[in-house]
């Protein structure tokens, strides 16, 4: 609530310093229109422009962050490959029938 007073009060003080600026300004009303006309359209142009770079670099953060995740999902899924390729040796192995005793014992 006193966050609100405060920006009511700076809105006040910016509308009346405006006000007084115009009706003591050196310059005739129709160079004070101008004057303002001007920097209407430059603030105008420079709010285009700067949207536009936001645009842009909003879009170029959005590519990064896509080829980001497509590359941490392949990691993902070749990692997955691995450990299903590394468990199913396991299995076969520990299925795999054991030597005969004669095999062993020629080893030896």
């Amino acid at each position: 609530m006193a966050s609100d007073n405060k920006f009511s009060y700076f809105f006040l003080g910016l509308g009346i310093g405006v006000a007084v600026g115009i009706l003591f300004a050196p310059k005739s009303g129709e160079e004070t229109r101008e004057y303002l006309k001007e920097k209407a359209e430059e603030g105008k142009e420079y709010l285009k422009r700067r949207s536009h770079e936001i645009r842009e670099s909003a879009v170029e953060a959005y590519e990064k962050g896509k080829q980001a995740v497509a590359r941490q999902k392949e990691q993902i899924a070749a990692a997955v490959e691995a450990g299903k390729a590394a468990y199913r040796e396991k299995v076969e192995a520990a299925h795999a029938p054991a030597p005969p005793a004669d095999d062993l014992a020629q080893g030896i």
